[in-house]
C-alpha cells in the first residue's frame, strides 16, 4: 500500500491487510492499541507479526497473566484476597459500630478510621488497576477496561462505593470486547452503578429518575437519540425494584411475588418497591411482569441504531481522534448492528480504516495515557514498586481513577487536557522520571528503601524506531541535552510523546 496512505479500506476487508498497511507505522500502532510502545511490546509484535497481534489484542484470553513481580504485589491486596460481599460487610460493620459510640472524641477517631479503610480499598484499585495497564499482554483489553469504566463512570467517593469499584473493574473487564448487551447487564445489576445513580431509591410511588436518564443520555441512545421526557419516566418505572441489599436479610415479600425476588451477591430485585404496570418505553409497550421488563429494555436499548452510532463516535474519538469523520462512525455502526453489537469486531472496522492509520500519532494523550505511557517507556518490563507517584500525577491533572463526580466520565477530546497548567505539570512529570527520581522503585514500610532505577531511554528501541517519528526541533534538543538525565526529560516532554 506504500503511496496510498489514505485509500479507503473497503467494508470487510480481510485481516491479511493489516500487516502491509502498518508495516511502516510499527510504534505508532502500539502507541494506538497499548498504553504505550516499549522494547517489549514491539517485541510481542514482531514475534507474532501484525495481524497475530492484532487478533491476540482483539481475542484475548480469558486469564490474565502477569509478571510474577506483579502477581506478588496483587496477591497481598485486600481486593484480591476478599470477595466485594466480604469488603462491603466488614466496612459496614466498621461503620456502625462507630456510630454507636457515645464519645465524641472516640467517635470521631473510629469514623475516620472507617474512611481510612475505604480509602485503602480504593488505593488498592487504583494500583492494581496502573500495574495491569503498565504489564499485562493484553493491552488492548486494559485500555477498553478504562474505557468502558469511562463510559459508565461512577464516582468512588459517594457512600462506601470505594469497597465496590474494584470487582466493578473486574466485570467490566470480562465484557469490554465482547458484546455491549453484557456491559448492560453488568452495569444495570452492579451495586456501584445503582448507588452512584440512586436507582436504590427507586420505588413504586417514590420514582427516582436519575439511573433512568444517564441509562439512555451518556450509556446507550446519546443525548440525540430521540427519547423523550416521557421515556425517562417510563423507564425509571421498569427500573423500579433494582437495588442494593448490604445485610444478610431477604426482605418480607408478599407472599404472591416470592417466586420474583431475586438476590445476587449485594445486587437485589424486590418486587415489593417495583412498578408492575404496564408502560410504553420508545413506542412500544412493555408488559408489567417484574424483572424481565428490565431485561427486555436493555435488549431494546442495546439493538437500537442510535446505540450503535452513539457507542461508535465514542469509540472514534478514544482512538482516532477530536472529529472522527461520520462515514467512520457509519460504518463503524452498522458492524455494530451486524455483529449484535460485538465489541472487538466494531474495533476491527475501526482499526481497518484508512481513517485510523491516518491518525496515528497524532491524537493528543490525556493524563492516564501520557503518565502510564511514559512509565511504559522508561522501564519496559522492569516492575516498579510503588504506584503513589502515578496516582498523585493523575490526581494532579485532574484524571483521578473512578473520580469523576458527575455520571459523564472524564472527556476524550485534546482541549480538556492541553492547557498550560497540563503541560507544566507534565514537564514536571518528565523530569522526575527522567531523573530517575520518581519514586516508583520506593518501598513502603518503617524503614523505606528506594531501589536504583535510573531509565535508558536512548536504547535500541529509539534508535531504530521512536527517533524517526520525531522532527527537527526535538532532535535538535536532544542533541544539545547536556546529561542523560536531560536527554531524558527532553525525550518525555517533547510535542511528540504527547501524542499517541
Amino acid at each position: 500500500m506504500a503511496g496510498c496512505a489514505n485509500a479507503p479500506v473497503p467494508i470487510g476487508s480481510p485481516a491479511a491487510s493489516w500487516p502491509e498497511q502498518f508495516q511502516t507505522d510499527q510504534v505508532q500502532l502500539l502507541n494506538r492499541l497499548t498504553w504505550g510502545a516499549n522494547t517489549n511490546a514491539l517485541h510481542q509484535l514482531n514475534d507474532r507479526g501484525v495481524e497475530q497481534y492484532l487478533d491476540s489484542q482483539l481475542h484475548p484470553a480469558p486469564e490474565i497473566i502477569l509478571p510474577d513481580t506483579v502477581q506478588t504485589q496483587l496477591a497481598a491486596m485486600q481486593i484480591s484476597k476478599k470477595t466485594m460481599v466480604q469488603l462491603v460487610a466488614e466496612s459496614e460493620q466498621q461503620r456502625k459500630a462507630a456510630d454507636s459510640i457515645a464519645n465524641d472524641d472516640e467517635k470521631k477517631a473510629a469514623q475516620q478510621a472507617y474512611q481510612q479503610h475505604l480509602n485503602q480499598l480504593a488505593g488498592e484499585t487504583a494500583t492494581r488497576s496502573l500495574l495491569r495497564d503498565l504489564y499485562s499482554p493484553q493491552q488492548l483489553q486494559e485500555q477498553m477496561t478504562w474505557f468502558w469504566a469511562n463510559h459508565f463512570s461512577v464516582h468512588q467517593s459517594k457512600s462506601n462505593l470505594r469497597a465496590m469499584v474494584a470487582d466493578y473493574e473486574d466485570q467490566l473487564r470480562v465484557h469490554a470486547l465482547g458484546r455491549f448487551r453484557d456491559l448492560l447487564a453488568v452495569t444495570s445489576h452492579h451495586p456501584a452503578m445503582l448507588r452512584y445513580l440512586d436507582n436504590e431509591q427507586n420505588a413504586q410511588g417514590h420514582i427516582n429518575e436519575n439511573y433512568a436518564r444517564e441509562l439512555m443520555e451518556l450509556h446507550t441512545l446519546g443525548v440525540d437519540g430521540g427519547y423523550t421526557q416521557h421515556d425517562v419516566q417510563e423507564l425509571a418505572r421498569i427500573l423500579t425494584g433494582l437495588g442494593v441489599n448490604m445485610s444478610d436479610k431477604r426482605p418480607g415479600v408478599k407472599r404472591e411475588l416470592q417466586d420474583q425476588y431475586l438476590r445476587n451477591g449485594l445486587f437485589e430485585f424486590n418486587p415489593n418497591r417495583h412498578d408492575y404496570g404496564d408502560k410504553v418505553f420508545l413506542g412500544k409497550p412493555v408488559r408489567g411482569r417484574g424483572i424481565a421488563e428490565a431485561d427486555e429494555v436493555l435488549d431494546r436499548l442495546a439493538q437500537h441504531p442510535a446505540t450503535a452510532h452513539f457507542v461508535s463516535r465514542k469509540l472514534a474519538l478514544y482512538f482516532v481522534g477530536d472529529t472522527p469523520s461520520n462515514a467512520l462512525a457509519e460504518h463503524m455502526s452498522q458492524t455494530f448492528l451486524a455483529s449484535g453489537g460485538q465489541i472487538n469486531e466494531v474495533l476491527r472496522t475501526l482499526f481497518e480504516s484508512s481513517e485510523f492509520r491516518a491518525s496515528l500519532g497524532h491524537k493528543f494523550k490525556d493524563p492516564i495515557h501520557y503518565v502510564v505511557s511514559a512509565v511504559r517507556l522508561a522501564y519496559d518490563d522492569k516492575t516498579i514498586l510503588n504506584t503513589g507517584p502515578m496516582i498523585n500525577w493523575l490526581n494532579r491533572m485532574g484524571e483521578q481513577l473512578y473520580g469523576h463526580q458527575t455520571p459523564d466520565g472524564y472527556p476524550l477530546n485534546q482541549a480538556a487536557w492541553a492547557s498550560s497548567g497540563q503541560m507544566t505539570t507534565r514537564f514536571e512529570i518528565a523530569k522526575a522520571i527522567g531523573s530517575g527520581n520518581a519514586g516508583l522503585f520506593r518501598t513502603e514500610g518503617p524503614q523505606p528503601n528506594e531501589r536504583a532505577a535510573f531509565p535508558q531511554l536512548a536504547n535500541a528501541l529509539y534508535y531504530q524506531s521512536w527517533q524517526a517519528t520525531l522532527g527537527s526541533t526535538t532532535k535538535a534538543a536532544l542533541d544539545q541535552a547536556v546529561s542523560p538525565q536531560e536527554w531524558n526529560i527532553f525525550l518525555l516532554a517533547s510535542p511528540e510523546f504527547m501524542n499517541r
